[in-house]
């Protein structure tokens, strides 16, 4: 490896034929960096392939476009397990790749299951998240959480996209050893700021050009911790007439419903409801601020960066490496705890009345830390790492 402005370049010996693993195609943080990994190493003469649960998804136009196979493995439910695996095995015995990087636990699991069948074959697993409380789960995931602690000793490197992950998988059991810290990368050509675009979504919602504009963008789950912005943005609403929300995302519809009724009883009137939207852009351009409240498992978080990719001043709770990112303490609140977020609101607000708030330093901090270009360099080198390591084992 050398250091080229900044960024580690990889010596790759040659190319590789790499298939990613991931559970679908659907719009998500996760399945958004596999798809700008996939295109990155493509671009990088590796010959790239994309093997999914379930077929069809927002996602899979872009790799269409970028000329990336899709190998959809047709899972049919949480129990077609056999078969399932039978079409994996079929996959990688025809495609017999150098490397399967596989992306979240599941896939994880099943990219270390096939190991006896590719002992020349290297196993990347990618981690995205920091600790799981897993009481807000059933005890299928609790289970599978204690399975993968067990088998990652069979994963050649183990790439955790947060420091904040690093640590908590350190103390789960996870081997420091083969572990190392790759952050997200933000497409800056495509998260830019676009006050235009921003206003035109603006004026669909009904959001007043004098109103300030709090926006929570991200899926419906209990770890994004939705009810405890409504709680904090609650006084907020009674004090400032002017400020009003939007919560852009979708999920479980029961628990959807369940943080509508939270939502209604907390702002009423003052809070707009937006599914999930394939190109966020307009929706970051819309904001005057946005608030990300994660109770837990958070690892990096691909709505901060994109936001102030956008030049979006953003609040944060102090889970994974949000703060890190934002880089602003007095925007960084205590997780599950709607009074210090809703002093963390507060300073925004009162910085944006004041108009203290440097938008071009925001997009610059993105811009300098967190590109695509990292990602893909920092990724290559690993792989490759990886596949030598495997090889050398494979001759012995």
């Amino acid at each position: 490896m050398h250091e080229d402005d900044g960024i580690a370049v990889s010596c790759c010996d040659g190319p590789m034929r790499i298939i990613l693993l991931c559970r679908s195609l659907e719009v998500g943080g996760a399945e958004r960096q596999i798809v700008e990994l996939a295109k990155g190493l493509s671009r990088r003469g590796h010959e790239v392939s994309v093997a999914v649960f379930y077929d069809g998804g927002p996602l899979t136009s872009e790799l269409d476009r970028a000329g990336i196979r899709i190998h959809a493995l047709r899972k049919a439910g949480r129990w077609d397990v056999l078969g399932f695996w039978l079409r994996l095995v079929r996959l990688v015995r025809r495609e017999r790749p150098d490397i399967v990087h596989s992306y979240l636990t599941v896939p994880n699991l099943l990219a270390a299951s096939i190991r006896p069948l590719l002992p020349r074959c290297a196993i990347v697993w990618g981690i995205r998240a920091s600790r799981i409380d897993a009481r807000h789960y059933n005890w299928l995931f609790d289970w599978v959480e204690r399975i993968a602690v067990r088998l990652s000793k069979h994963a050649d490197r183990i790439i955790v996209n947060s420091h904040a992950g690093f640590g908590d998988h350190r103390q789960m059991g996870y081997p420091v050893s083969v572990m190392r810290v790759v952050e997200n990368g933000i497409d800056t050509d495509r998260f830019v700021p676009d006050r235009p675009r921003g206003l035109e979504l603006r004026e669909r919602w009904g959001v007043l050009p004098n109103e300030t504009l709090i926006g929570v963008v991200g899926r419906l789950d209990p770890m994004k911790g939705h009810r405890t912005f409504f709680e904090a943005a609650s006084p907020i609403a009674e004090d400032r007439p002017e400020v009003r929300f939007v919560c852009v995302g979708s999920g479980n519809p029961a628990f959807a419903e369940v943080l509508r009724d939270a939502a209604g009883r907390s702002l009423g009137a003052r809070i707009i409801w937006q599914d999930v939207m394939s190109d966020p852009t307009p929706a970051y351009n819309a904001l005057d601020g946005l608030c990300s409240a994660s109770e837990f498992g958070e690892g990096f978080s691909n709505v901060i960066a994109e936001a102030m990719s956008c030049g979006v001043p953003c609040v944060a709770t102090d889970i994974g490496d949000s703060a890190r990112i934002v880089g602003h303490p007095g925007y960084i609140a205590a997780p599950a705890d709607a009074c210090s977020l809703r002093r963390a609101l507060v300073a925004l607000l009162d910085d944006l009345r004041m108009q203290n708030v440097d938008r071009t330093a925001l997009r610059r901090r993105i811009v300098e830390s967190y590109s695509l270009e990292r990602l893909v360099l920092r990724t290559e080198e690993i792989l490759s790492e990886a596949l030598r390591l495997r090889q050398e084992r494979g001759s012995r």
